[in-house]
């Protein structure tokens, strides 16, 4: 499609690369933009920097943070005997939102998917049975998404964890097959917290 300008469609494309977001929409924004003041849209392009230069992840749970370690897990109010294990740091947020869960976290980012060629070495389990042995963790939650890959992965690490002799319970399938927990509501995620299953 022809714009009269190689950097607007550039920006197009750019913008309909991002999940949720189809082309339509990656137009509507860039040339939105295109008619915002010229410090609106310097504002957001050093947010965009500094969110690549200043955000990282922590390195005890794997969550977003600006510092060597996020504010969930350095503070001292939250339940240190339980791990919440997420796919990826959205699910974080969500759960949080929920106000249910008051325990630590950790972030895989991705699940196991061996057609993807995605293996445990590719996610974010290398230290993970260390940290529940050095923190004598009594419970660990998996709270992967109720898919085929989920459901292997919440497989993979209830048997990794079994000689540790933790408990590893399953969010209550209040969540249907095939959802994830970006689009579920916080009271079937509140509801799927409370009913957790043993794995």
């Amino acid at each position: 499609m022809e714009y009269g300008s190689e950097t607007l469609a550039s920006l197009i494309r750019l913008f309909a690369k991002m999940p949720g977001i189809g082309f339509k929409t990656a137009q509507r924004l860039a040339l939105h933009l295109l008619r915002c003041e010229d410090k609106e849209v310097e504002k957001l392009g050093q947010v965009i920097l500094g969110l690549k230069q200043t955000v990282g992840f922590c390195k005890s749970c794997g969550g977003i943070t600006e510092l060597e370690e996020c504010a969930i897990c350095t503070n001292p109010a939250r339940n240190r005997e339980m791990v919440c294990v997420v796919e990826e740091p959205r699910d974080l947020i969500i759960l949080e939102n929920t106000g249910q869960y008051k325990g630590l976290y950790h972030v895989l980012h991705g699940v196991l998917s061996p057609v993807d060629g995605v293996g445990p070495e590719d996610l974010n389990l290398r230290h993970f049975e260390e940290r529940v042995r050095a923190n004598n963790i009594k419970e660990v939650i998996v709270a992967t998404n109720p898919t085929v890959e989920g459901d292997a992965t919440a497989l993979y690490i209830a048997r990794a964890l079994e000689p540790l002799g933790c408990s590893v319970t399953r969010l209550a399938r209040g969540l249907p097959m095939g959802a994830t927990l970006e689009f579920a509501d916080d009271v079937t995620l509140a509801r799927a917290i409370e009913r957790r299953e043993e794995l």
